[in-house]
């Protein structure tokens, strides 16, 4: 099938799609099942192969975010019931003032951001967002926007992430010169996406039902009076410091496991056990653990309640997890499809400017099947040949390699898996995240790609 029938069926399969989730208000699960079906069926996979590309769409993003967001949800569950993002939005509050709580929860998300992957850390900080919003008495979108952003930001474009670490491998772009350059680079971009999402205009958005809002959970009252207790007590019972050591400790963890993959012997004892104890999972297993037992000690709960306060974060979250499984079975239609290739073919052959052919490749690749990370490492791979043949020097290299990442920044839309974590997590419907989470992803994305390609201007 040629380039343009293919642009064409994958530009009508997201019309479609947007149209029977914000008109048709069909459930996204179903309408994204319904969606790829038709677009694997349109581009002409055999029929016999549909179910098993769709499987395997699911299978490939379940097995990464299942536990991520269920593990992630019970221990932001236990410190909101408990009364510690409250606590800890008041106490911050008081330190810094109303004023620049948004600008420090950011950059707070920015730094915890660079060793996290995006959607743990997304997960992490959301009960916490809306604390600050209720103490602030403003809309969380003002904070989870631009946290979000910045967060995602670091994701893309700096090591030791895998996007931009394989990227650099496949470029020859050295790694450390890479987050030299890139970390001032995302500095700016987080700034200059902050502004932007200061203009968002959240009084018009209704929010729906989040996980994050939730502080207690009718699954665990034992009686009204017991419930009024607790709401009178509770962040005296657990505070500020108590939070901020129960968040940092999974991050802890993961930075530990991704120092020791980067100076230790691959293949070594010490760095396979560092790289299993700070893996995503594992980290948030010994968060749970650790919350369940502090908290549960701290607020004089019975194990029956620990086990239900625990329990009480998974029907929330069932959604999202259905939801993110079906945009990975979109994806994989779209990659198997052959729409991404022909794609970054056709802006190859325009013969435009090495890095400005990077960015756009990538983006187009990001925008056609979801995935920052692969839209990354595509775009890094297609480039990679005309990218040593150019003689760049390394740090013409490394800038070229930043340009890609930032390609895998913006678009983030309906067939990302981490649209569906921020719009569900905030309270935003589909339309609505698409007029302010899709946009403010293309800010980041587009500020960062600028500022690279102005410093390439000057080596």
């Amino acid at each position: 099938m040629n380039t343009g029938a293919l642009l064409g069926i994958a530009i009508g399969a997201i019309i479609v799609l947007l149209f029977l989730v914000i008109k048709v208000k069909m459930s996204a699960f179903v309408a994204i099942l319904l969606v790829a079906v038709g677009t694997a069926l349109a581009t002409g996979i055999p029929v016999e192969q549909v179910v098993p590309v769709m499987t395997e769409g699911m299978g490939n993003t379940l097995g990464s975010v299942m536990m991520v967001v269920g593990l992630g949800a019970m221990l932001g569950r236990l410190i909101e019931v408990a009364g510690g993002a409250d606590a800890l939005a008041h106490s911050f509050t008081r330190a810094l003032g109303e004023k620049r709580v948004i600008g420090a929860v950011t950059a707070a998300a920015f730094v915890l951001g660079i060793p996290v992957f995006f959607d743990v850390g997304f997960i992490i900080l959301a009960p916490i967002v809306f604390g600050f919003a209720r103490v602030a008495k403003i809309n969380p979108l003002k904070i989870g926007l631009p946290v979000g952003g910045v967060m995602l930001t670091v994701h893309v474009a700096l090591p030791p992430h895998p996007g931009p670490v394989a990227a650099a491998g496949i470029t020859g772009a050295d790694v450390g010169l890479m987050l030299v350059l890139g970390l001032p680079i995302c500095v700016l971009t987080g700034i200059v996406g902050y502004m932007a999402a200061k203009l968002v205009r959240t009084e018009s958005i209704s929010l729906l039902e989040s996980p994050a809002m939730k502080a207690e959970d009718l699954t665990v009252r034992e009686t009204v009076k017991e419930t009024a207790t607790a709401m009178t007590n509770r962040v005296k019972s657990i505070g500020a410091g108590t939070v901020v050591l129960l968040i940092l400790l999974p991050i802890l963890q993961i930075m530990l496991g991704t120092v020791g993959n980067m100076v230790l012997d691959e293949g070594s004892t010490a760095q396979r056990w560092l790289s299993m104890i700070g893996s995503s999972a594992i980290a948030l297993l010994t968060g749970v653990i650790i919350a369940y037992l502090v908290i549960g000690s701290k607020m004089g709960w019975s194990l029956e309640k620990r086990g239900k306060v625990l329990d009480s974060a998974l029907p929330d979250v069932a959604v999202i997890v259905f939801v993110t499984g079906a945009g990975g079975v979109f994806a994989n239609v779209l990659v198997k499809s052959g729409i991404g290739t022909a794609l970054a073919d056709a802006l190859i052959s325009m013969n435009m400017p090495i890095i400005l052919a990077g960015f756009l490749i990538s983006s187009a690749l990001r925008a056609s099947q979801g995935s920052a990370t692969v839209a990354i490492l595509t775009a890094a791979g297609l480039l990679a040949e005309p990218i040593a043949a150019a003689g760049y020097s390394m740090t013409q290299n490394v800038l070229v390699t930043l340009a890609i990442a930032f390609g895998g920044l913006g678009l983030s839309h309906i067939n990302d898996s981490g649209f569906w974590i921020v719009t569900k997590y905030l309270g935003l419907s589909v339309k609505d995240g698409l007029r302010t989470w899709t946009v403010l992803t293309t800010v980041f994305g587009v500020t960062g790609f600028l500022l690279t390609w102005l410093v390439f201007a000057f080596v």
